[in-house]
């Protein structure tokens, strides 16, 4: 098919990007619809792309696509079809080399941009007036889905059906009860993602809108400011490490603390706790912080690896282990709140007597408003990206077993290396055999499959994707977008004139202060380990896993991210500078290098080569 010639662009097309040698065939883990495709050449190849980093920093596994399609789904449906927000439809996706880009679908007709707008004005104007009323009952919700999931049971498949299925009514087959329970834990995770956007667009929409009034009525107000007037505020996230450092002290206290040594794994440690009264007591009280505080993930939740701080507990172990060295040295653990409502109040106040007075009021309003919603935005990864969704992992992990029992997969984390709707056919195939006695196929048509996946995973993950791909916009609009990765307009022409490298990089000025030290790349919650007292944390992007860890750090920077990514949030509460969305610290930057961040200005510079 002819296509349109593209644009001129600092950025690859789409359709000249190589696949890595030994990574041929890698298109057959993904859907069709996840690919460029000659097909849709003359759309695709004109628009922008950009690598969604943040939450997909690594190649994806078959099954873990399910992590890239329903939230676009849901984030859409919300979006586009309920809120109707003027500038944005929804998100695209497509998948290159195994690693996700994303790009918006803008509202470009004045028209429709008016009529969406009479729609978002009614439907976020009932969210925004009745706000804990519907976020309390949002709660409740994901906490009864959460306890859905917890008590669905993945049936096994007995020599003989149990005397119930014969002599009770209304009990069903292990065949069914398979398929049906499989089916059941797909649709709670699609229930989950529609849960997880219900009130974020609107988190971001008022935060946005504050933050255009501001600068309507103060020009040269930097962005930094107006998000430090909506900091300090408290948030159920920070709760897990709060409670480590709780912990910590309580160590201290009871004379146990010489139990956590730097090279002891957490059985190791819980060993030696347990050797006394005093240790045991300790925990008998991590174990009541456990639930819920350790449904953490190690990352950002997204693939099925990163397991729940109670399935892998070294980063909170870790994090317990350096703030009781933290405490014996006579540094500072908690939070700068009190600092940083300070701050908060002493720019709100000056701010607000800058203003005309017809203005105040409308400022006032809309702070306090931001101030409301604001917890959710980070909050609801708590709920969602980690309680659920380390449960729900481990759920399919069940499935996995069943398979792995049968033959049909050496290992049972070898389903995650399957397709969604591949081990649903799977699955078909081990119930039907199993009712009828039959010799299954899947034990010799499934291992093969699994072997060569991991083998194109491994080749994937040695490829670098570029920051984006296609076309330059003139525009950013999408306040996702904007809000979430830090993808302005501004910042994209920056990447683009920033391709050839150089000793400076510009991002988003996400956190106060200017720093210089150590740079240490992190690519993996496995490089967390390395990570030493003062050195600077470069990265793709932060999980709130990580939050532990912040108190060591000397300051942040991150290839993608905006003012409201966690980085960002977690920086300012934590009073550290931080530069994000970069486009390309982690390749630009070495670890050991000698930067300097200027969370003021938006700028890294690297000063040894």
């Amino acid at each position: 098919m002819a296509s349109t010639a593209p644009a001129l662009s600092a950025f690859p097309s789409p359709f000249s990007i190589q696949t890595p040698t030994g990574c041929e065939g890698w298109e057959e883990m993904y859907p069709y619809y996840s690919r460029f495709d000659e097909r849709r050449r003359d759309t695709d190849e004109n628009r922008f792309w950009f690598w969604n980093s943040m939450h997909f920093p690594l190649p994806m596994p078959a099954f873990d696509v399910i992590c890239i399609d329903s939230p676009p789904q849901a984030v859409g449906s919300w979006q586009n079809r309920v809120f109707a927000v003027p500038p944005a439809m929804g998100i695209d996706y497509r998948i290159v080399n195994g690693y996700v880009y994303i790009s918006g679908n803008p509202v470009t007709d004045p028209d429709k941009i008016a009529e969406r707008a009479a729609y978002f004005e009614a439907r976020a104007g009932y969210y925004y007036a009745n706000w804990t009323e519907l976020y309390g009952k949002w709660r409740a919700k994901m906490e009864a889905l959460i306890a859905e999931l917890g008590a669905l049971r993945v049936p096994d498949l007995p020599e003989y059906e149990p005397d119930e299925v014969a002599f009770e009514d209304n009990r069903n087959t292990a065949f069914y009860e398979v398929l049906d329970s499989y089916g059941r834990a797909l649709r709670l995770g699609d229930l989950m993602w529609q849960h997880h956007f219900e009130f974020l667009l609107l988190g971001y929409g008022a935060y946005a809108t504050f933050a255009d009034f501001c600068k309507s009525q103060l020009p040269d107000i930097p962005d930094q400011h107006i998000a430090q007037m909506v900091a300090g505020i408290d948030v159920l996230l920070f709760r897990p490490d709060a409670e480590l450092r709780r912990l910590a002290r309580l160590a201290i206290d009871s004379g146990v603390d010489g139990a956590f040594a730097t090279d002891r794994s957490p059985d190791e440690i819980d060993a030696a706790l347990g050797e006394s009264e005093a240790g045991r007591a300790w925990l008998a009280e991590l174990e009541q912080v456990k639930d819920p505080w350790f449904n953490m993930a190690t990352g950002d939740g997204l693939y099925h690896y990163y397991r729940s701080w109670l399935d892998d507990p070294r980063i909170p172990y870790s994090s317990l282990t350096g703030h009781i060295e933290a405490l014996r040295a006579g540094r500072q653990i908690e939070r700068p709140t009190e600092e940083i409502e300070r701050e908060r109040e002493r720019l709100a106040s000056e701010y607000g007597a800058l203003l005309p007075d017809d203005a105040r009021k409308p400022f006032a309003d809309l702070l306090a408003l931001a101030r409301t919603v604001f917890p959710y935005v980070e909050e609801h990864k708590f709920y969602c990206d980690y309680w659920f969704l380390t449960q729900w992992w481990n759920k399919i992990r069940e499935f996995g077993a069943l398979l792995a029992g049968r033959g049909f997969l050496s290992d049972g984390e070898d389903v995650f290396h399957l397709t969604r709707h591949e081990v649903a056919s799977a699955l078909d195939e081990l119930v039907l055999t199993w009712a009828t006695g039959g010799v299954a196929l899947g034990p010799h048509h499934w291992p093969p499959i699994v072997a060569r996946r991991k083998q194109l995973l491994e080749g994937l993950a040695a490829w670098s994707p570029p920051p984006a791909l296609g076309v330059t916009p003139e525009a950013v609009t999408d306040p996702m977008t904007i809000m979430l990765w830090g993808v302005t307009t501004e910042r994209v022409q920056e990447w683009a004139r920033a391709q050839d490298g150089g000793a400076e990089l510009r991002g988003a000025a996400a956190a106060p202060g200017v720093i210089e030290g150590i740079a240490r790349v992190i690519r993996s919650v496995e490089d967390l380990e390395s990570l030493q007292d003062g050195e600077i944390l470069v990265c793709g992007s932060t999980s709130p896993a990580w939050a532990p860890i912040f108190p060591k750090l000397g300051a942040t920077v991150t290839d993608v991210g905006g003012v409201m990514s966690h980085a960002a949030i977690v920086c300012r509460e934590y009073g550290l500078p931080a530069v994000v969305g970069t486009g390309r610290a982690t390749s630009q930057i070495r670890t050991g290098q000698m930067i300097r961040v200027d969370g003021s200005a938006g700028i890294v510079t690297i000063l040894d080569g």
